[in-house]
């Protein structure tokens, strides 16, 4: 039994209804200096004024190589999380490979559209790696090459022995028309934030959420080009912390996802007290630095003058 009749879906979103282009071979560009994504998310999920769940899960996995980070209400959140993996599930089965992180992005955002002006509330970020089957579709566009060389081979050793000039074969055709309608996909990650509103927008760092704000002053005075993973990591826990430091509405632990070429790895996660100890532990050393450093002054003037 297919997903679709399982759900009770007759027509698909990526087909039918979206009149979204034909799939077309893809061919992989160079691959992007960065090697990783990092994703981070507090664990607090709030009803009013009151803490509904200390332990939920903002960051949904939607396939090997695709993570989104979730904002609003969290049933609609994940209701449109698991529409969106059933839809990109489907593309994969159809045409052997994964729907880009920008065309999944595209997708939601064009399903959300519909809902504008509702109370659906789903801000998301999608974390993902494009082109890990950068292999097997090189293997494929390989033996179909093959294919086309020898029927066009056949194809014109039979023109010539009619007598008429050669009329390209079906499958020459279709090689022709797969060639010049290749898709253009960059290797490697890829970030977008896609709102209930239909909006839609690329960029290399994004925060979402109420205690965005706070995070956003620790990331923009801490991202630079160059980070390693564990700085990295570093960085988006302690943006997490400030902003639940600072906002009511988030905090609790820290959930960390790491997603790389091989797809997405998540980290234990981690009570924000033992950044709050962390913070502190900072703190009281660069008080005993200053202290030393204004005792080592003293001392010297106490010497300079005595002599």
């Amino acid at each position: 039994m297919a997903l679709q009749d399982l759900c009770g879906f007759k027509d698909s979103f990526l087909n039918s209804r979206w009149n979204l282009p034909a799939s077309h071979p893809v061919e992989y560009l160079s691959e992007s200096p960065i090697q990783f994504v990092i994703a981070a998310a507090d664990t607090r999920s709030s009803c009013n004024g009151l803490v509904a769940c200390p332990a939920s899960q903002k960051i949904l996995p939607v396939h090997s190589h695709l993570v989104g980070t979730t904002s609003g209400t969290s049933a609609d959140c994940a209701l449109w999380k698991r529409i969106l993996s059933r839809e990109l599930r489907l593309y994969q089965l159809r045409h052997g490979r994964r729907l880009s992180t920008a065309g999944a992005a595209k997708l939601l955002a064009h399903m959300l559209h519909p809902f504008k002006g509702t109370e659906l509330c789903v801000a998301a970020t999608l974390c993902g790696w494009d082109g890990g089957e950068q292999e097997n579709i090189s293997k494929m566009g390989n033996e179909t090459d093959d294919l086309a060389k020898t029927s066009e081979s056949d194809s014109i050793s039979q023109a010539e022995a009619r007598g008429r000039n050669p009329c390209p074969s079906p499958a020459m055709s279709r090689q022709h028309c797969s060639a010049g309608g290749k898709q253009l996909v960059r290797s490697g990650p890829s970030l977008y934030y896609v709102c209930s509103d239909g909006t839609r927008l690329q960029g290399a760092l994004f925060s979402v959420g109420s205690g965005s704000p706070y995070a956003y002053s620790v990331l923009d005075g801490g991202v630079r080009w160059g980070l390693t993973v564990e700085e990295a990591i570093s960085l988006a826990r302690e943006a997490v912390y400030r902003a639940t430091h600072r906002d009511a509405y988030s905090g609790n632990c820290v959930d960390v996802y790491h997603i790389t070429s091989h797809g997405w790895t998540r980290r234990d996660r981690e009570e924000l007290r033992e950044e709050y100890y962390r913070e502190k532990e900072r703190e009281r050393g660069k008080v005993k630095e200053r202290r030393e450093k204004q005792e080592g002054v003293e001392d010297g003037q106490s010497s300079g003058r005595k002599k």
